[in-house]
């Protein structure tokens, strides 16, 4: 799930990923689904990525991460607001 890298998106633009957020909901449940009701055998789940990074055939014309890599500033980190939702979410009996 990629975002473009606007040189005009301000950073606190790029931390609203409701996107992300909505993308990551519909994966999950989809998956919770087929665990519950498919019986299907799943060990575990990864989210690409934690952090912005260069991809080899866009390099860094698409964002990735749950964190907002600010390469203008020492490459920054800002949470973006699909960590919030990953806490909420991950929180044992939400």
């Amino acid at each position: 799930m990629d975002d473009s890298n606007s040189p005009f998106t301000s950073i606190k633009d790029a931390l609203k990923d409701e996107k992300r957020i909505r993308y990551y909901s519909g994966y999950l449940s989809n998956l919770q689904a087929s665990i519950m009701k498919d019986g299907c055998n799943v060990k575990g789940y990864f989210a690409w990525s934690l952090l912005d990074n260069w991809e080899w055939a866009a390099g860094y014309s698409s964002r990735f991460g749950l964190y907002f890599v600010d390469y203008k500033d020492n490459q920054k980190r800002y949470p973006k607001q699909s960590v919030e939702w990953f806490k909420k979410f991950l929180k044992p009996g939400q």
